[in-house]
């Protein structure tokens, strides 16, 4: 057996992620990380341990059937990512379970659907330039609240049929969720108003269905009492439709634009078509992937990787930064951003195996279509401050910036 090394206690504010994964790496492929509340999980950072874990029908992500600290209490249900292992949607189901909670809503991001929406998505960009050529010359631009967050949360929304006037309400809520700074009690008084604002759209849903996702999620589980959805596994779908569904692509469109602006020759090289704007997503997915770090898993039984044995019940943390940029499969330039790059599309910045995220295809097409008419519309568009360092979001999760102030060039 390998030797053990002390865990490696994550920064709970993100400060440098990547440097942290690094420091896990050193301690081998597969160590112990301390999340918040002093909980110990296994942390995987080798690409190819990764998806032999994703796969491995013994590791479930369903922590009231698979994690016994869980279940006795001993981590309590004000621990302060508790939202990330309560909720009851396919994101946390196991085997059947997750099969049939997936069915609901795979046919809505289905590729012919997803390639139905592209007139909207580039209807809703190019509106939301228009709104960017209007701000005066020389005065700075937060990209990322004005364009990288607009675009995925109006498509998503409309997706799911969320009323103009919940929507702000919702997504500061959810961001929330994704920061791993926030005390127990903020977690939880989040939570709690998440959840009331979650009920409050649901039944006004029913009582005004329309032509959406959530109105087909609740006609499934009034009409058809062969789907099993029950109304917690129904509010909790639709908080992972919206949560999934603008998180990942407003962190993929805010890394994909800075990875740009600050390599002048990797803009070039897409704009002389030496490489697409399709290539230009995978490799910040690669690279700057949405999501740092993926809670929980659970070992349904004592498993052996690479020399070490995860004992039945304890808790696994992939991480899916540690896998994009590990040597093993990138070289030693792993770290950097380089568009064409042959392993580029060599990731799991959307999960594998039977988790692997239905959105995927969306977030792509949201993001090649975003780019592109950004970088098309402002040529000139560059960093308003180019020597200082952005700030990360508070969090060893979500992977992004507060910030991604530009200025606008034609």
């Amino acid at each position: 057996m390998k030797r053990q090394h002390c865990p490696v206690v994550l920064d709970p504010t993100g400060t440098n992620i990547h440097a942290e994964i690094s420091r896990i790496r050193e301690q081998g492929p597969v160590t112990q990380v301390v999340l918040p509340g002093g909980v110990t999980a296994w942390s995987i950072t080798d690409a190819d341990l990764v998806k032999r874990v994703m796969l491995d029908p013994r590791v479930s992500k369903d922590a009231e059937l698979h994690w016994p600290a869980w279940i006795s209490g001993e981590v309590p249900r004000t621990w302060p990512l508790a939202i990330w292992v309560s909720v009851r949607s396919m994101i946390t189901a196991y085997g059947e379970e997750h099969s049939r909670l997936r069915k609901l809503v795979s046919q809505a991001f289905a590729a012919r659907r997803t390639m139905a929406l592209k007139p909207r998505i580039e209807a809703v960009t190019a509106d939301l330039l228009d709104r960017l050529a209007a701000v005066p010359a020389g005065q700075p631009v937060d990209l990322r609240a004005e364009f990288a967050a607009p675009l995925p949360v109006q498509v998503i929304c409309e997706l799911l049929g969320i009323p103009e006037d919940a929507r702000d309400r919702l997504r500061e809520l959810i961001d929330i969720t994704f920061l791993t700074s926030v005390s127990a009690e903020e977690a939880e008084a989040n939570g709690r108003e998440l959840y009331i604002a979650l009920h409050e759209l649901v039944a006004a849903k029913r009582a005004t269905p329309g032509d959406d996702l959530t109105s087909a999620l609740i006609a499934a589980r009034d009409d058809h009492e062969e789907t099993g959805l029950s109304h917690q596994e129904l509010v909790d779908t639709v908080l992972l439709m919206i949560s999934a569904g603008y998180e990942t692509t407003v962190n993929l469109l805010d890394n994909g634009a800075h990875a740009l602006l600050t390599r002048p020759e990797q803009l070039a090289l897409v704009r002389s078509g030496g490489v697409s704007w399709e290539d230009v997503v995978e490799e910040t997915l690669r690279v700057e992937p949405p999501g740092a770090h993926i809670p929980l898993r659970y070992a349904t039984e004592d498993i052996e990787i690479d020399g070490h044995v995860l004992p039945k019940g304890d808790p696994i943390m992939v991480s899916i930064a540690g896998a994009g940029r590990d040597p093993k499969v990138h070289g030693e330039t792993a770290d950097r951003f380089d568009a064409t790059r042959p392993t580029r599309r060599e990731h799991i910045a959307f999960g594998h195996g039977v988790h692997y995220c239905l959105g995927a295809p969306l977030a792509r097409l949201e993001a090649t279509l975003a780019l592109s008419a950004l970088f098309e519309r402002f040529p000139g568009l560059a960093l308003a401050e180019p020597d200082r360092p952005l700030r990360p979001l508070e969090s060893f999760l979500s992977n992004g910036h507060r910030t991604l102030p530009v200025l606008l060039k034609s």
